[in-house]
């Protein structure tokens, strides 16, 4: 349990102070965002503001764990190292996304096939060696499972090797992509990940307390190293909080696709690591009322064009939380109140989650 405080509590005091020097540097650097023309007209006033903050949090994350793990002398485990290279793998796409941005002086940085040609060499890599039997654990545990999974894995839902890979794709890019969607306003996705990722460090935290030694039971949790993706939630979480400081409204960084991708791509790797698939569903419900929003726009707007020559939305802008300050909403209220939705989220994921264990008693 230490280890979980220390790695927190360094991912932090990491993130809140390299966040400020970040922000110095990437301003005489000249590392500014660039601004979609198309998007409310309040945000015009941020073009400049310093972007690719999301190097902090990932650098602040990982010196987090890794130092976590030397203080309480404990060696990384497997699923600890290969969610990390997750969580890097998604923040190399971004960044690349981030400096293009940047040395070109534009908001388009790597196309979108390039874009998710990095995510998919990044989510497959991690996919097969999670499901590899070269990563078991002295009972016979990978790190993944090739079985759909809500709170623990569901056994009658056993998966061919290709699709149980083609699944943790799905969720590796889907994630990591809602959470870049969802970055739009002063730490709004910071925020929200704090609840989502402080959420996995209580799951996990109990999945260790009642993991199973041995044989698998209904009483108790079948997952490999559950301790151990604890600390990489809290120091992700720790680094999100220090990195909010100086990203709440108004914000002096942004994350950029490095932080973003980064981050949606480790909530994907907990839920997949943590028998949890599904259940990111409900913890990460923010993430994916602000995809589906866009999927629904794009589709009612490419139907309409078909059908009757003229293009019709369903908002007024997408990803949703712009369609709210087109309404006139204050940024400020829209992230507040975007807040309360992630946590009532993360509030019924937990409660699912505890009443399961409960009844299986």
């Amino acid at each position: 349990m230490l280890a979980i405080l220390f790695g927190g509590g360094i991912a932090l005091m990491v993130s809140l102070l390299g966040t400020r020097v970040a922000i110095r540097l990437f301003t005489r650097w000249g590392y500014g965002q660039e601004i979609r023309e198309d998007g409310p007209m309040t945000h015009h006033t941020k073009r400049g503001t310093p972007t690719m903050g999301g190097v902090v949090i990932v650098v602040a994350a990982t010196i987090g764990y890794f130092a976590g793990k030397l203080l309480t002398l404990d060696a990384p485990s497997a699923s600890g190292l290969l969610l990390l290279f997750l969580f890097v793998g998604m923040g190399l796409v971004g960044f690349l996304d981030d400096f293009i941005k940047i040395r070109n002086q534009r908001n388009l940085g790597l196309r979108s096939k390039a874009k998710m040609i990095g995510q998919t060499v990044i989510a497959l890599a991690f996919g097969a060696l999670a499901l590899s039997p070269w990563l078991e654990d002295e009972n016979g545990r990978t790190p993944a499972s090739d079985k759909i999974s809500f709170l623990r894995d569901v056994d009658w839902l056993d998966l061919w090797w290709p699709l149980a890979l083609l699944l943790i794709w799905l969720i590796a890019t889907g994630f990591s992509n809602a959470v870049n969607l969802t970055d739009g306003l002063d730490g709004l996705a910071a925020g929200s990940s704090v609840m989502v990722f402080g959420s996995y460090t209580l799951i996990n935290i109990w999945q260790n307390n009642q993991f199973c030694q041995e044989a698998p039971s209904a009483t108790c949790y079948d997952v490999r190293d559950p301790l151990d993706l604890a600390v990489i939630a809290a120091a992700i979480t720790g680094s999100c909080f220090g990195f909010l400081w100086w990203n709440a409204s108004p914000a002096k960084i942004f994350m950029g696709d490095t932080g973003s991708l980064a981050l949606g791509g480790a909530l994907a790797g907990f839920a997949i690591l943590t028998r949890t698939e599904l259940l990111l569903v409900i913890l990460g419900g923010l993430f994916v009322l602000e995809t589906v929003s866009v999927m629904l726009q794009v589709t009612w707007f490419k139907t309409t064009r078909k059908l009757t020559g003229t293009g019709k939305r369903i908002f007024r802008i997408t990803p949703i939380h712009h369609h709210f300050e087109m309404l006139g909403w204050e940024q400020v209220t829209v992230v507040i109140r975007f807040w309360i939705i992630t946590g009532l989220f993360v509030a019924t994921g937990l409660g699912v989650f505890y009443a399961e264990w409960v009844s299986r008693l």
